[in-house]
């Protein structure tokens, strides 16, 4: 008798969630397994990104240096201004900073990239 591949992972998300909610300490676990899958997947990011700057590396060149101090700083704002999403998102004011820094690093980001296609 088999199970179906459906009902088996039901089955273990059932079992992890009995895990958290009844064993001591299981809240401080899976919170220490949630940081440890958001690190592999913001490591995986880096690394994806490393492999797209050596893919284009020609191409980021021919960019010049002034719009390509923009594109690298507008990652980076868009960069830090994820990692402050919680404490950005605590008053009124972050809120409408986090939109307009999120807003402006990809408006920048897709204005340096047009502006090289048309190039």
């Amino acid at each position: 008798m088999s199970i179906s591949s459906t009902a088996r992972n039901i089955i273990i998300v059932l079992a992890l969630a009995a895990i958290v909610a009844f064993v001591p300490g299981g809240g401080t676990g899976s919170s220490v397994i949630l940081t440890a899958v958001y690190l592999i997947f913001l490591g995986a990011l880096g690394w994806v990104g490393s492999i797209l700057y050596r893919e284009r590396r020609g191409s980021l060149y021919l960019l010049g240096d002034g719009r390509r101090a923009l594109l690298y700083g507008a990652i980076v704002v868009l960069a830090v201004t994820l990692t402050a999403t919680n404490r950005l998102w605590a008053s009124s004011a972050g809120s409408v900073g986090w939109l307009v820094l999120i807003g402006v690093s990809i408006y920048a980001i897709f204005a340096i990239l047009w502006a090289a296609r048309r190039n």
